[in-house]
Order: structure tokens, then sequence, then C-alpha cells
């Protein structure tokens, strides 16, 4: 049990320096109001996990995120053309897509992830609704930066900790 602390004081530390990363991003990247992202960083961080904590599934969570981008902003013009049907306008937009989407499990290996595309569409909407002075073009690139250092930093925790578990089962 000892042996194991080094496993969770270095994530502890990555954890730390991802909010310092932020708060530099934040103050010399002023692509939106200074609100601090490092939440969407955490997020991909846990998608480089669920995708299978390797390369190939980092790569597909953002190409997943990138392509919620373009399924989120699908959802705004359309449910801008479907405004005459009132508080069902934006549902009705959601159902359509949604369907596709959802077809994407069936396509191509590297843009079936489906669950980054949701997650990733969460951050869009969230920056699009809740951050003054939000634009499509500045809220993909906010979603876009932080989602590569949280898979960045999936990236880090699995090879550092796969190192250090393989070279204490070497000394035993």
């Amino acid at each position: 049990m000892k042996k194991f602390i080094f496993i969770p004081v270095f994530i502890a530390v990555l954890a730390f320096t991802i909010q310092i990363v932020d708060q530099v991003l934040c103050s010399s990247m002023p692509i939106l109001p200074n609100k601090g992202f490092g939440w969407i960083a955490f997020q991909a961080w846990a998608m480089y996990f669920l995708a299978g904590c390797n390369v190939k599934g980092g790569i597909k969570t953002f190409i997943g995120y990138a392509l919620s981008i373009l399924v989120s902003i699908g959802i705004m013009l359309l449910g801008g053309e479907f405004a005459g049907l009132g508080s069902f306008g934006v549902p009705t937009a959601i159902f359509i897509i949604v369907i596709g989407v959802i077809y994407l499990e069936k396509t191509h290996e590297l843009i079936s992830f489906v669950p980054a595309i949701f997650v990733g569409a969460g951050v869009f909407f969230g920056i699009m609704s809740y951050v003054p002075g939000a634009t499509f073009g500045n809220a993909a690139a906010v979603e876009l930066i932080y989602c590569a250092l949280g898979l960045f930093y999936g990236f880090l925790t699995v090879t550092i900790r796969t190192w250090y578990e393989n070279r204490l089962a070497e000394a035993k």
C-alpha cells in the first residue's frame, strides 16, 4: 500500500497543474472572457479512460468533440429554422440530428465514439448558453484546446502509471 502512494500523488499533481495551465491559458489567450475552462479538460481526461486508455481512443475522443461542435451548430441553426414550432423548435432539431449521430456508431471506427459527441455537445451548448460573447468560432476553439489538454493528461496518467506499476512488478 505504501508503494501505491505515488499514483494518487502523481494524479493529484496533474489535477493541480491542469488548473494552473487553465489560469495561464485564460490570461494569455483571451478567446473568451476569463471564465476558466479547466472543467472541459477534466471531462476530456475522463473521456480518455472511457475511450480505452490509449492513443487511438484519445484520437476518437478528439474527433468526437470536433463532430460535437458541428452537431451542436447544426442543432442551433435547425432549431432556428423551426422557430415557428415555439418551444418545440430546438427539441425537434435535436430529435432529427440525434438520429444521424447514433448512426455514426455503425460507420468508420474513428467517428463512431458517440459518447464523446454527446459530452462535447454538452460542453459546446454550455459555453454558448452561459459565456458572454461566445460565438461558434471562439467556443469551438476553447472546446478543442481544452479537449486536447485533457486528453494529453489522460495519456500522461496512463503512461506514467503503467511505467510505475511495471517497475514495481519487476522489483518483486
